[in-house]
């Protein structure tokens, strides 16, 4: 039996990590967290901090009607797929024990939470879904709160922090970014930040703050504020654990690389890390994607630790197919190495094709995308995006704002769709004929083929609502045309890996628990919802496994 007196090592320190850490020590137990970069947040402070929670409490104080049984049809009718990978204990345990959690973290001073705006569940179609009131992010937080630890906090790139869902939802994603851009990084003038927020438990005027931090990084911000206040945590940052210690049939501890060489630390083992996005080995693994059609948004910092120790100790690893990763279409960087993404795939006088010049998918949906590009047997690599001069007028393209030029190198454009597919690799005689069905309907705001503008969340969160008839149609017709190829990116969110049960206890290949080890992060395979994704389902289990295992190892399991 593992020593009540040894500290509890948590590695890794985004949201599950640090959450786990608090859990633990306000049940007096010290924690050492063993972060592998210098900053903490992990991919959940470069997320939009969405923690999807079915019949949460925070949306019955809002008056909005919710059950656990309704929120089982939602999971239920979303992971229908590939139901050998649904774990149907852990989803139960994960919908029954979710509203809890939410209601502990608030409770114990860690955030404040609030529902999303106008944000309807992802598959709007499904029996059970709820056009708003399961996903949940922080109240605004003033950085200023974490003191010397706010320049160790990441800040995410890829949303308007210091903006709030309320103007995204109003003016659409990539309005809100891009307004943000302009008011200057640093800068207090954050327009659309309510006055109101939390800080040390109490409500404050976000305006006269000069950092007001939200979205993901917000999120985490908050429950790192509150790690803070426990003498019992430490965290031990560029600490990367190699490997997991054993004792008999127990994992007993860790061995990291810090700065001033190898330490040794003893005491059962929270594995909080996300995915595999920067080791290719394992995304070839997980997803079969060649470095060529894949890259990441997520911290470099993710590079399958989780698995790989996990692994060295016989844990079992569990996969997701391919087609339900949450993956999304993205680009290199339009400087450096790096890659991105947004909205902008999405938005009005666009499309997605394959090689041959066809549209394949609801090309404004990830979902879709993903399902469709990577169908096996069918798949439709190399895939591109092509857009027209409304477009980049409109909206511009990652760094490039509206009306600017694109990068030398990095956009291809030509005077006609034709002339573009041959720079491009596609046909450019059926590019021209599928830009032209394409453009009848999307005048209409119709797409008859595919869908594209049925779904609720994707018009919402990633259309331009100023456009008419449909926030994410509008024919490709001004020359020049525009193009590139794309890559599926990562985001932290890898659905296959350790293989947990329901409660956080890692696996091995006979289904027996292994002593001391758990998984809280998205390290951990998405068996919980199998098949299914819905945009905030690995916070929402992140926060409910960090729950439950720090009752456990606090001596005060929940059941």
């Amino acid at each position: 039996m593992a020593d009540a007196n040894e500290p509890v090592i948590v590695v890794g320190a985004g949201l599950a990590g640090l959450a786990t850490a608090l859990g633990a020590a306000v049940r007096a137990r010290d924690v050492i967290v063993f972060e592998a970069a210098d900053l903490v947040g992990g991919a959940a402070a470069y997320s939009g901090g969405q923690v999807w929670i079915g019949a949460n409490p925070v949306a019955a104080r809002d008056g909005i009607e919710d059950s656990l049984e309704l929120t089982e049809t939602y999971v239920r009718a979303i992971a229908h797929d590939a139901p050998e990978v649904l774990d149907e204990k852990a989803m139960l345990r994960w919908i029954r024990t979710g509203p809890d959690a939410i209601r502990y973290w608030e409770d114990l001073g860690a955030i404040r939470w609030r529902v999303i705006p106008g944000l309807a569940d992802y598959h709007n179609e499904a029996d059970g879904a709820l056009p708003v009131g399961r996903y949940l992010t922080g109240e605004v937080i003033d950085g200023g709160v974490l003191g010397a630890w706010r320049d160790k906090l990441r800040v995410s790139p890829y949303f308007p922090v210091g903006t709030t869902y309320d103007e995204l939802m109003e003016k659409g994603r990539r309005a809100t970014y891009v307004d943000s851009e302009e008011s200057g990084p640093g800068k207090s003038d954050h327009a659309g930040v309510p006055a109101f927020g939390i800080a040390d438990g109490r409500e404050f005027d976000a305006t006269e703050g000069s950092d007001p931090l939200t979205f993901g990084t917000g999120v985490v911000a908050s429950f790192l504020r509150r790690v803070l206040q426990e003498d019992r945590i430490e965290i031990r940052r560029s600490h990367r654990v190699t490997e997991l210690l054993t004792d008999a049939d127990r994992v007993a501890g860790v061995r990291a690389d810090g700065p001033d060489g190898p330490v040794e630390v003893r005491g059962p083992v929270v594995l909080a890390t996300s995915t595999y996005d920067w080791d290719s080995d394992l995304v070839r693994e997980m997803v079969d994607l060649e470095p060529e059609d894949f890259g990441s948004v997520a911290p470099e910092s993710l590079r399958g630790d989780g698995i790989t120790l996990a692994r060295g100790v016989g844990a079992d690893i569990a996969k997701i197919p391919a087609t339900s990763v949450p993956m999304l279409p993205g680009w290199r960087s339009q400087v450096g190495t790096g890659y991105g993404y947004g909205p902008e795939y999405a938005m009005p006088h666009t499309m997605i094709v394959d090689a041959a010049g066809n549209r394949f998918c609801n090309d404004s949906y990830w979902v879709d995308i993903v399902a469709k590009t990577l169908a096996p047997g069918d798949r439709h690599l190399p895939f591109f995006l092509v857009w027209d001069d409304q477009h980049r007028r409109k909206y511009g393209l990652a760094a490039t704002p509206p009306g600017g030029e694109y990068p030398d190198g990095w956009v291809t454009s030509a005077p006609t769709l034709a002339a573009l597919g041959e720079q491009l690799g596609i046909d450019g005689a059926q590019l021209t004929r599928t830009a032209e069905r394409f453009n009848h309907h999307a005048a209409r705001g119709e797409d008859p083929d595919f869908g594209r503008g049925t779904v609720t969340y994707v018009n919402k969160f990633a259309g331009d609502p100023a456009n008419a008839p449909s926030p994410v149609l509008g024919p490709l017709t001004e020359a020049p045309f525009h193009g590139l190829r794309l890559k599926f990116v990562g985001t932290g969110i890898g659905s296959s890996g350790v293989h947990i049960d329901g409660d956080g206890r890692v696996l091995d290949p006979g289904g027996a628990v292994i002593d001391g080890l758990y998984a809280v992060g998205s390290c951990a395979a998405l068996t919980t919802t199998g098949t299914g994704y819905n945009s905030g389902f690995a916070l929402g289990r992140g926060v409910t496994l960090a729950y439950l295992v720090a009752g456990e190892l606090g001596g005060d399991p929940i059941p």
